[in-house]
């Protein structure tokens, strides 16, 4: 029967991280870069400009960095915002998580390289208008709801498991929820409220974003201990600090959660 000592620990990083909008999340990604790891992006949100600034104006290498989006096309009409024709930027992505644009298959990249899903609210978005085409006769939303939401949770269970052999990193937004108690509490954002609670457990690492103005300077940080609001965690909570600049941040939180540097280092 098998005990902890032979309990092998994954070298791979699978890890989630939350912020507000504008809070550093893609930028924080620059050390990884200056490490000397790829990064692909699964993007939804339009928003690697911040990234891109960050890493010009260090002059790395931004051909290690590549990326695939997806978003529908909207259109206004006398009844609302809708799609511009069938909504396919959920089920694209979910096709370029089996084979790349470039033909490779991501599952198989390796631990020189990360695979960036920004954002899951995003994505959130995108299935559940995929959900609406799929069944559009349906009177009742919850069903829409509920197909977006387990389509994404078997997308992150996926995403997550052992035999998807590259580094994850998953982006969302904050999602304030007041329980049924009272009490107000963060999750991650997605669709719906019932599936935010549910996702960070099936990553060992959920991080949170946060600026503050101070001095009349803006301080981006990356903090890896819970607060009320949100229960941060990280896989060794006694190697990590409590919070890290997000200049250099991901990529030492990364560094101690496989034990080593880059792949490539000695």
């Amino acid at each position: 029967m098998p005990n902890l000592a032979d309990y092998q620990k994954s070298k791979l990083v699978k890890l989630m991280m939350i912020g507000n909008s504008g809070s550093g999340k893609t930028g924080s990604l620059v050390s990884l870069v200056r490490a000397g790891y790829k990064l692909r992006f699964l993007e939804f949100d339009q928003g690697l400009d911040a990234l891109i600034s960050h890493c010009e104006d260090e002059g790395l290498d931004i051909s290690k960095i590549d990326f695939m989006s997806f978003r529908d096309k909207l259109k206004a009409t006398p009844a609302g915002t809708k799609p511009d024709g069938p909504p396919k930027a959920f089920s694209k992505s979910l096709q370029a998580l089996d084979t790349w644009e470039d033909g490779s298959d991501p599952s198989t990249w390796g631990d020189d390289t990360f695979l960036i899903v920004d954002s899951l609210t995003n994505v959130g978005r995108a299935a559940f208008l995929w959900s609406q085409a799929i069944d559009p006769t349906n009177r009742d939303p919850r069903r829409w709801y509920n197909n977006a939401q387990s389509s994404i949770e078997d997308m992150v269970a996926n995403l997550t498991n052992e035999a998807f052999q590259t580094n994850v990193i998953i982006i969302s937004h904050i999602e304030i929820t007041e329980n049924k108690d009272g009490t107000i509490k963060h999750y991650v954002s997605s669709i719906g409220k019932a599936l935010g609670p549910k996702l960070p457990r099936f990553v060992n690492t959920l991080l949170l974003c946060e600026s503050r103005v101070r001095g009349g300077s803006v301080q981006r940080q990356i903090h890896t201990i819970p607060t009320n609001m949100l229960d941060v965690k990280v896989p060794a909570p006694n190697k990590v600090e409590k919070s890290y600049d997000i200049s250099d941040g991901m990529e030492k939180i990364v560094r101690v959660i496989r034990g080593r540097p880059h792949p490539n280092d000695k």
